[in-house]
């Protein structure tokens, strides 16, 4: 077998955000302030910031990740113009959003994982987040099937820094060779395959046909299965999945 091992992304790659959750919360809000919330990108991350009130890193567990999202959801409310009971109503948004069923798993997730595990890969995941990304999965049920978790703001970097790709392979003591990662996001899928993984982007929408994009995980056991059947004796042709269907490169 070519791979030993391999590692995700969490966000848009094995799980999406709960749309429920985001609609409760505007409109929960929204009765607040008498008007609808606007939270674009660049405010939420002024309120990441505020939260932090110049601690570095944010947080580096669970109970500092806590206290930063009450922090945060504080201010959000004041930056909604809500005047009133800001602990209080910052304290239910903080129980309904902050791990609580904020993240639902893709319809293949669980069978992809199945396949991985029964054909003996260790695996891992690589994300861009807090320190309850083991905590997260746990609560989805398949953080069993993963060996290491590697958070940005744990190991101080996140992609496409080769510091914390390196870290995930050191987890699993595998190189990069012997890995295969996807990711939804492309200069994060980019930058580990410039450090050596065989590495995919995922996009569902089935839009692009790069030679490494591919449009479920499920593509993922067909490029495996397709590698072993066509190269049983690692001897450097690759099969790259296109649209579901296998080609070679020299």
């Amino acid at each position: 077998m070519r791979y030993k091992a391999i590692f995700f992304d969490r966000d848009n790659t094995l799980t999406y955000f709960n749309p429920e959750k985001k609609e409760w919360m505007n409109r929960v809000v929204s009765s607040w302030s008498g008007k609808p919330p606007e939270l674009p990108y660049e405010k939420t991350m002024q309120l990441f910031a505020q939260a932090a009130e110049g601690r570095t890193p944010w947080y580096r567990n669970l109970e500092d990740e806590r206290e930063f999202f009450r922090r945060y959801y504080e201010y959000l409310l004041i930056g909604e113009g809500v005047t009133e009971r800001i602990g209080e109503r910052a304290e239910l948004l903080f129980r309904e959003m902050w791990c609580n069923n904020d993240r639902l798993l893709f319809p293949e997730t669980v069978e992809v994982l199945e396949y991985f595990a029964g054909h003996g890969y260790k695996m891992g995941v690589i994300s861009d987040t807090s320190p309850s990304l083991e905590y997260t999965l746990q609560q989805l049920g398949v953080a069993r099937y993963f060996s290491s978790f590697t958070a940005s703001s744990l190991v101080g970097a996140g992609k496409p820094s080769p510091i914390i790709y390196n870290a995930a392979l050191d987890s699993l003591g595998v190189t990069a060779e012997e890995s295969i990662y996807v990711d939804d996001y492309a200069p994060e899928a980019d930058g580990a395959r410039e450090l050596g993984f065989t590495s995919f982007l995922i996009d569902r929408t089935g839009e692009s046909d790069d030679r490494w994009t591919i449009t479920s995980l499920k593509d993922l056991i067909r490029f495996v299965e397709n590698e072993e059947q066509l190269n049983p004796y690692g001897n450097g042709m690759l099969v790259y999945v296109r649209g579901g269907e296998p080609c070679l490169s020299e």
